[in-house]
């Protein structure tokens, strides 16, 4: 059953503040600027049980658009029309009528589809709402609403759910644990790296608008699929294409503020992160920084190459790319430059790809499903403790203020990110280049390639002024943890034990 609800009006009269007010919470950016949406962003109403869609608006000819834009806006909003059960129809109440309004009208008249008239901006009196040209739109009764203070919010809901009928009893239990299992992977890289591309190219659909102008994305747009794997099996996605992150010093507009939040707020709510870098600029310092974003949320990352076709096109060519002998040394050259300056992101995978001909783009999907699963790797006490030993000795910590750092014991402690806990005898002294180098040994040493590792560092308690040496060294004997009995350790002991008890028997 189609129970899609989309939303749909001219310019800045409220769309995307209405959707938010529906989804209970800010997906769409709302700004007074006309022409602030461009795709069509969607959101689970759990309580209705429906699909709600906020589109851009019909009819905008901006100065700082292109043609190209508004009409790729234009055809998402027709997509909407398409697909939805339902149209909320919006025009401004304290405006009124525009022949715009009209044309809307007539156009979702043709449709056939069922809509629902809704009247915004309705914070005050009635007397200043113009129901009769409302009426005179042919859409049947209005609802008056106010989408920024509510007004009217309980009765549109209810008129919603007349609509489509009432909420399905049961929901499919296996298209609810799909969901819920769903595997979370954002696009995030600078604007014009071609994310919203490698998203449409994993949906084999136009769903997203694609413009060489730099900015186009500026919500971030949530979108599920299923992905047949070299296993043979379907996995469950969760696709977020995000805005292209600019330096918050080069952010011209409120708007783009809004959609770098936007951006930074999917990375929290994702389980891998694709960083994609552009095969022929190379590493910039704005990737260094966003590439820094989502290891401070200790988020896997896989490292995507985009734009491969115009490298491979380039060596097919009788001059070649200089000074580079082929396409090989290229791929060499440019992941050894590109470890240089993200060496924070120590064994993430790397892969080179193109959203225009769809060179190796499943690969990045087979490396989430592969991050993922390892996520949940239990690293063996004795094992992790023995590696991080053989990393003091092999280079020992640097001397900070006099003292060197010292690790006592070491254990796992969580999962997503790796959580270990280190005693040690004072944690200001572990300096930052030592925990990377730390990481590094135990992500080659496990195998954890792009997996974030996170240090929870316990130092030796300071005595309190006055304390005796004696007392001094009862509490750090307490403190000491106690390491566990390895196994063979334990089997020894009880072997001996056994030995020894026969031999009493024997004399």
């Amino acid at each position: 059953m189609n129970r899609t609800v989309a939303i749909v009006g001219r310019p800045n009269v409220g769309k995307s503040r209405l959707f938010n007010r529906l989804a209970r919470r800010r997906i769409s950016i709302v700004h007074d600027q006309p022409g602030v949406t461009r795709d069509v962003i969607s959101a689970e109403i759990e309580d209705g049980g429906y699909t709600l869609l906020d589109t851009g608006g019909i009819g905008y000819r901006g100065l700082d658009t292109p043609a190209a834009l508004t009409k790729a806006s234009e055809a998402q909003v027709d997509f909407a029309i398409t697909t939805a059960a339902l149209i909320l129809f919006v025009i401004d109440g304290l405006s009124g009528l525009s022949s715009l309004d009209e044309k809307i009208a007539a156009m979702l008249r043709r449709s056939k589809k069922q809509v629902r008239l809704v009247i915004n901006k309705a914070d005050f009196d009635d007397d200043k709402i113009q129901l009769a040209e409302a009426y005179r739109l042919g859409l049947g009764e209005p609802l008056r609403v106010s989408a920024e203070h509510g007004r009217g919010e309980s009765d549109l809901r209810e008129a919603i759910l007349a609509s489509l009928g009432p909420v399905p009893p049961e929901r499919d239990p296996d298209a609810m644990r799909d969901a819920a299992q769903a595997l979370g992977v954002c696009f995030i890289g600078r604007p014009n790296v071609g994310k919203s591309s490698l998203s449409n190219r994993l949906l084999q659909s136009d769903r997203l608008i694609v413009s060489p102008v730099p900015g186009t994305t500026r919500d971030s747009v949530e979108l599920a699929f299923d992905f047949k794997g070299r296993d043979g099996k379907f996995y469950p996605f969760r696709l977020i294409d995000t805005a292209g992150i600019k330096a918050a010093t080069k952010l011209a507009s409120p708007v783009e503020y809004f959609s770098r939040l936007r951006s930074l707020d999917a990375i929290k709510n994702t389980d891998v992160v694709f960083l994609v870098l552009d095969a022929v600029e190379g590493v910039t310092q704005q990737d260094k920084a966003i590439a820094g974003e989502a290891i401070k949320e200790k988020k896997p990352i896989v490292l995507v190459v985009n734009k491969w076709d115009l490298i491979r096109d380039a060596f097919k060519k009788d001059g070649g790319f200089a000074p580079y002998k082929d396409e090989r040394d290229y791929r060499s050259k440019y992941e050894h430059a590109l470890f240089e300056r993200l060496y924070f992101t120590p064994g993430a995978p790397v892969i080179f790809v193109s959203a225009m001909n769809g060179y190796e783009v499943d690969r990045m999907l087979n490396a989430a499903v592969k991050l993922n699963r390892l996520l949940d790797t239990k690293l063996a006490t004795a094992k992790l403790n023995k590696c991080i030993g053989y990393l003091a000795e092999r280079t020992p910590p640097p001397a900070i203020g006099g003292r060197r750092f010292r690790i006592y014991y070491a254990t796992q402690t969580g999962n997503r990110p790796f959580r270990i806990k280190i005693f040690c005898n004072r944690e200001e002294t572990l300096s930052e280049s030592y925990r990377r180098y730390l990481e590094a040994g135990l992500v080659e040493e496990f195998g954890l390639n792009g997996c974030p590792i996170y240090f929870d560092l316990v130092g030796k308690e300071r005595p309190e002024p006055g304390t005796s040496f004696s007392a001094l060294r009862e509490a750090q004997e307490r403190a000491r943890p106690e390491a566990p009995t390895p196994k063979w350790r334990a089997s020894e002991s009880a072997e001996t034990k056994s030995s020894s008890r026969n031999e009493t028997l024997e004399d």
